[in-house]
């Protein structure tokens, strides 16, 4: 036992790497904060108190709740189911469903949101001033009898007449929306092994029953945190209402208080802490649904003193 002792090496005196570099970025790094934060409370150009009072305007909070909010929720709303169901339509055996799928992604995927939205707001109105549900060809077949144009239409809508309202906006905001979405969403069904499928086949589930009950729920691992993010992103392009234009948004309200009050960074500043506080709180919910859906996976959580005890009453 001695003899052991003797060989084993001493007191290894082991001393750490230094890291110079870390100590300067850290130093770097404190002083250009330092210095940010000096022009933040020093400089009277920001104008803080009146950014804080924008902030609690009428019409800046209700841009915020009717364009920004609301643009956010109906944008995903409607991205979210385009997106799944042309995620299954490029998943279909069917060709027919699988190119209109690759179509509309390929389409929409490829004009810039701002593009989209101009189009939405002047060219669609300027091409379609109205959009009717009748006879096909109702207006020859009416010429023959001497009826007027509209009397074989059943339902028509004044396109211009919301060419530059909310609704325009989410149509605008979901359909491309949908693009990304449909990738998201066929990256999450094909996550899930084929097997699960298979064995609901094997006991007779219908493929609906089987998208429904089997595939999307454990798809929605893979599908929730791309999805937070998107829907992040959506708060932010909310801004590009501007393009149709919609008056009652946040941004598009900050902008016509700054024009008119020559207070320029103080207006823009209201509407980042907007953001800031808006994307902010989604991010939260975003990490509480991560976890959610991705119980089962990844590193478990410490247990409970309950089931430590139930563990160790197993043991023996």
């Amino acid at each position: 036992m001695s003899e052991n002792l003797k060989d084993r090496p001493g007191v290894i005196h082991a001393r750490p790497v230094p890291h110079p570099g870390r100590w300067v970025a850290i130093a770097v790094i404190a002083v250009l904060v330092a210095m940010f934060v000096n022009s933040l409370v020093t400089n009277e150009k920001w104008n803080w108190p009146y950014a804080f009072a924008v902030m609690n305007y009428q019409p800046v909070l209700q841009g915020l709740v009717q364009g920004t909010i609301v643009g956010t929720i109906g944008g995903m709303i409607m991205g979210v189911v385009l997106g799944i169901m042309m995620a299954i339509m490029r998943l279909s055996d069917n060709p027919v469903l699988k190119a209109v799928g690759a179509v509309y992604t390929w389409f929409f995927r490829a004009i810039p949101r701002y593009v989209l939205l101009v189009l939405l707001g002047t060219g669609v109105g300027y091409l379609y001033p109205k959009l009717s549900l009748g006879v096909p060809f109702g207006h020859v077949i009416s010429g023959w009898f001497g009826w007027s144009p509209e009397a074989l239409e059943f339902y028509a809508i004044n396109v211009n007449a919301f060419s530059s309202t909310i609704i325009m906006g989410i149509i605008g905001l979901g359909v491309s929306e949908g693009a990304y979405m449909a990738e998201i969403a066929r990256a999450g069904i094909l996550s899930v092994d084929k097997g699960q499928t298979e064995a609901a086949q094997a006991i007779g589930m219908s493929p609906g029953k089987i998208m429904r009950r089997i595939v999307l729920p454990q798809a929605m691992r893979v599908i929730v945190p791309p999805t937070g993010n998107e829907t992040i992103a959506m708060v932010k392009d909310t801004s590009l209402l501007v393009a149709l234009p919609v008056i009652n948004e946040l941004f598009y309200q900050t902008q016509v208080i700054g024009n008119r009050t020559l207070q320029i960074m103080p207006t823009l500043m209201a509407a980042t802490m907007w953001y800031l506080i808006v994307c902010s709180v989604m991010m939260v919910g975003q990490y509480f649904l991560e976890r959610r859906f991705g119980r089962g996976f990844g590193e478990s959580r410490p247990r409970g003193r309950a089931q430590r005890l139930l563990g160790r009453a197993g043991e023996h």
